[in-house]
């Protein structure tokens, strides 16, 4: 096994193995965090509003509010209030509807939403946005490269025990 002593920062790239994960990590993702959600915000829009138009979108027959909730809140870190604002803003702006509704096995009423057409025709728009920023983010980064970054970070959260964040219906990109 191979150890690094850890050393102060420097631009070297020699000391790099000797740099802490813990800070790279959160680093890059309130950098890319960030850079996403400026973008987003000058279409007026939030990054939890991205996600359930992709949500609602990928799922034949549309998405309940609960459904919503447990799969954004648990896979994206959010707050299931955060959802339901995002939920109610999309269908007050008209992009997202009531498709239908019946009840649970308990008897509680139940709603699913699906994109209208102009929701369909924003997301569209904002998907162009989207990929100039993954274009920006990833600017100067070879496929090999972000494969192999993503790989040590699997490999990482594996190592701490954390399989559960490896699922695969975590996180599926929808255009």
């Amino acid at each position: 096994m191979t150890t690094t002593k850890l050393t102060i920062a420097s631009a070297a790239t020699e000391n790099l193995a000797g740099q802490p994960i813990g800070y790279w990590s959160w680093a890059a993702h309130k950098a890319v965090i960030r850079h996403i959600r400026s973008a987003m915000a000058k279409m007026d829009l939030t990054q939890p509003q991205w996600w359930v138009l992709n949500r609602i979108e990928a799922t034949e027959g549309g998405l309940g509010r609960e459904e919503a909730r447990e799969l954004l809140s648990t896979t994206l870190d959010e707050a299931p209030d955060e959802i339901d604002r995002a939920l109610d803003s999309l269908v007050a702006r008209g992009w997202v509807t009531e498709s239908s509704e019946g009840e649970e096995g308990d008897g509680d009423r139940y709603v699913r939403y699906v994109l209208t057409d102009a929701g369909r025709a924003a997301k569209e728009r904002i998907f162009e946005v989207v990929v100039k920023v993954r274009e920006e983010i990833h600017a100067g980064i070879t496929d090999e490269e972000y494969v192999a970054a993503l790989s040590v970070l699997r490999r990482m959260i594996s190592n701490v025990g954390a399989d559960e964040l490896l699922s695969p219906g975590r996180w599926t990109p929808k255009r």
